[in-house]
């Protein structure tokens, strides 16, 4: 028989059961009231107990939101600046779509997960072949964040008292607002160096690179598109300052463009997530790779291969306390989100197209950014691209006229375009929309 005798019988939650004695124990010891007076909510955005949402039929809410969403704008995008829009293949969309990879939690007990862990591995394991450096891990938030947590490791093992993080004048706004809050309170500052045309200015960064430098980052291809031509030498001036040397970069271009570590790059930040999903706009998958001197300083989570008890190859989380998720502030990262699925989803699509297709992919990168460049660079009135370097996928318009007037009319005909400046616009183009690139040109020669 069992004892019951000791719990009390009460209506509060299973998932917390507390008897209500309990928690006023609780409550007292803690000096207030109420649960409710634990919290600080402001009263313009407490919850007043309605939603004001009228409950309605299946068939009615489909007919709601199927209007709610016609009224967006059918437009063909030419968008870039680190949100870059590949064909997904169905086998990714099929494959990835599977209950046991939907349904799988953080993958913690590798006696249950081992198909997810081995995936994850072989996601990092592609991360290591494209950059060169030995470790990846498996579960960054997207670039921006990816560059945080390159700044803060710097920050960590660099051996002198250094605190300044150099970064390119131009560089995405959001990724400058996200590495500015990242590195809040742990005693880094971040500077800019100059660039020129388009990319680094390296005497100019060797000036301002010194003991005081943890590390250097830069960008290949740039947010604007343009291939560093320098990164060699960008290297040469972190290992001279005793800097570490972080490159952002995306997976499609490693496949084309130098190898991280063979131009002296110590981490490796970017966005994965240009393979496997459709373009989001906010969720994505960041890159990172670093120095096997750095690998218990990797932030996230990290699969190793070991063995089971029967001596066969298996696959677990490794390398990783429990503090990162329990103990903040011991913790090198507080990652807890599981970018798994995503990771996943990438994976698939880079085994899909293998080395030869990664190749042909970024080749046409470069290519179809040239031909639309000179078709638009004809037009009366319009210099394109605007840096003298090799672009991928993306470059800078130059306008006579208003860029904003032009980037509406655009819009108008149909294209979205990204207006820089009163007088530059960028336009971005992919396998997706690479069919539509002559009615582009066609619409920028009305709208001029």
């Amino acid at each position: 028989m069992t004892d019951t005798s000791r719990h009390e019988h009460h209506d509060g939650s299973p998932y917390a059961p507390h008897t209500p004695a309990e928690t006023a124990a609780m409550l007292e010891a803690v000096g207030v009231e109420s649960e409710a007076d634990l919290f600080d909510v402001p009263e313009e955005v407490r919850f007043d107990g309605a939603l004001g949402i009228e409950p309605r039929s299946e068939r009615e809410l489909r007919a709601e939101l199927s209007g709610t969403l016609a009224k967006n704008d059918e437009l063909t995008e030419f968008l870039g600046r680190g949100h870059h829009s590949h064909y997904v293949p169905s086998v990714v969309e099929d494959l990835s779509r599977r209950s046991e990879f939907l349904t799988s939690y953080t993958q913690y007990q590798p006696e249950i997960t081992q198909g997810f862990l081995q995936a994850l591995f072989e996601y990092q394991s592609l991360l290591v072949e494209l950059t060169g450096l030995p470790v990846a891990n498996c579960s960054m938030y997207d670039a921006a964040t990816a560059l945080g947590e390159a700044a803060r490791l710097a920050g960590r093992v660099r051996q002198t008292s250094g605190s300044t993080v150099l970064i390119p004048e131009v560089i995405h706004e959001n990724k400058r607002e996200v590495l500015d809050n990242y590195v809040d309170g742990t005693g880094l500052e971040i500077d800019t160096y100059p660039m020129d045309d388009g990319i680094v200015d390296v005497d100019a960064l060797a000036e301002l690179a010194g003991e005081e430098t943890v590390m250097i980052y830069a960008e290949n291809p740039t947010v604007r598109g343009t291939i560093e031509e320098r990164l060699t030498e960008i290297g040469e001036v972190a290992s001279g300052a005793d800097a570490l040397f972080c490159l952002g970069t995306d997976v499609v271009a490693l496949g084309l463009l130098e190898e991280p570590a063979s131009v002296g790059a110590d981490v490796v930040v970017g966005e994965a997530d240009a393979l496997g999903l459709p373009t989001a706009y906010g969720m994505g998958l960041g890159v990172f790779a670093t120095r096997e001197t750095f690998l218990r300083q990797v932030p996230g989570r990290l699969v190793g291969a070991s063995e089971d008890a029967a001596g066969k190859r298996a696959y677990t989380l490794t390398l990783q306390t429990r503090e990162q998720h329990i103990r903040k502030e011991r913790a090198t990262s507080n990652i807890c989100t599981n970018q798994a699925w995503v990771a996943l989803r990438t994976a698939m699509h880079i085994a899909y197209l293998g080395p030869d297709g990664l190749v042909d992919l970024a080749s046409q990168c470069v290519r179809e950014a040239g031909s639309l460049a000179t078709a638009l660079s004809e037009l009366r009135g319009v210099k394109a691209p605007v840096h003298d370097r090799h672009h991928f996928r993306e470059f800078l318009v130059r306008t006579d006229q208003p860029a904003p007037a032009i980037a509406r009319d655009l819009e108008a005909s149909g294209f979205a375009v990204h207006v820089v400046d009163d007088h530059l616009l960028q336009v971005c183009v992919t396998d997706v929309n690479a069919a539509r690139t002559e009615a582009l040109v066609e619409a920028f020669e009305e709208a001029l």
